[in-house]
């Protein structure tokens, strides 16, 4: 198994290895760009073999220590950093791989002659801004109603934030049951923006997982079941929910949400936006200044809770 990649346009690449799939875009110096873009290629041929080598210790719960991260490489330390906040409960480094390697990948572009950056890995993505520059940021709330000619011809948002430079957010992630690793919550989605991409994908897993209510019909399975090497080993995740009455449906979201507003206050997040069967729920309601007060949900009947 090689990495791949395919310039995509005159903007934006797709870099592919395994498991890892990214998307790359960038405005800046034409030499700047060049430079950066055979960094990142560079520096992406590495990364998977890297974590390969510390695959079972990347399964392992992470320590409630600080100080104890048994992980090398680079990336993989990111991973149990951006997990080591929540080691009170059971988490492994797997939670944040994706906006690791985003991260990782987004340190190519942080040089002169680069105005902005983006990596998105499968909807994790790590953010360059010079001041002056921003990015606008789709959301799509549930990837259940995805359909080939949406996919072929123009994808309807549910809302859309921009992030500019000024603001403390340089990482935005998204998990939820659907997703493609395993939750413990029923959440659609859950999109948290944070200091790092690393921060945010550790956030949206924990805040997903938490989105949750207890009823028979939602159906479980342990992890190892559905994947014989995963990390939560025999912990029982989301395989399908039916359509919920709106009042547990808005129990959920609360409980979710009481956990992303603990993160905000520690500083752990920005923000977060919380959705579950058409109701959604977010942690700037009440709080003019932060980032996603300014989201438009507006498509497929999507509405606050």
């Amino acid at each position: 198994m090689q990495a791949q990649r395919k310039l995509l346009d005159a903007q934006r690449w797709h870099f592919q290895h395994g498991p890892i799939d990214l998307v790359i875009g960038a405005d800046g110096d034409a030499a700047a760009l060049a430079s950066a873009h055979a960094a990142a290629w560079q520096r992406f041929e590495q990364i998977l073999p890297e974590l390969v080598q510390e695959l079972p210790q990347l399964r392992l719960a992470v320590s409630s220590s600080p100080a104890d991260c048994p992980l090398q490489g680079p990336v993989a330390r990111r991973m149990w950093q951006a997990c080591q906040p929540f080691a009170n409960d059971f988490i492994t480094p797997m939670a944040a791989v994706a906006g690791s390697v985003a991260q990782e990948i987004i340190a190519c572009y942080q040089r002169p002659g680069i105005a902005r950056a983006w990596v998105n890995n499968g909807g994790d993505i790590a953010m360059h801004l010079t001041p002056g520059q921003s990015l606008k940021v789709g959301l799509y709330a549930d990837i259940a109603r995805l359909d080939v000619a949406q996919l072929q011809d123009q994808l309807l948002l549910d809302g859309q934030f921009s992030v500019d430079a000024a603001m403390p957010v340089r990482g935005v992630a998204t998990s939820g049951w659907r997703g493609r690793s395993f939750s413990m919550g029923i959440a659609d989605s859950v999109t948290v923006l944070a200091r790092t991409a690393a921060q945010a994908d550790a956030a949206a897993t924990v805040i997903a997982n938490a989105v949750n209510v207890n009823d028979a019909r939602v159906q479980r399975a342990p992890a190892a079941s559905l994947k014989d090497d995963s990390d939560l080993g025999q912990r029982l995740v989301t395989t399908g929910v039916p359509p919920l009455s709106p009042a547990l449906v808005l129990q959920a979201l609360q409980a979710g949400l009481a956990t992303a507003r603990s993160l905000q206050n520690k500083g752990l997040i920005d923000s977060a936006l919380l959705v579950c069967q058409q109701q959604a729920l977010q942690t700037s309601e009440n709080a003019p200044s932060e980032t996603l007060q300014a989201i438009q949900l507006e498509h497929h009947g999507l509405v606050p809770a």
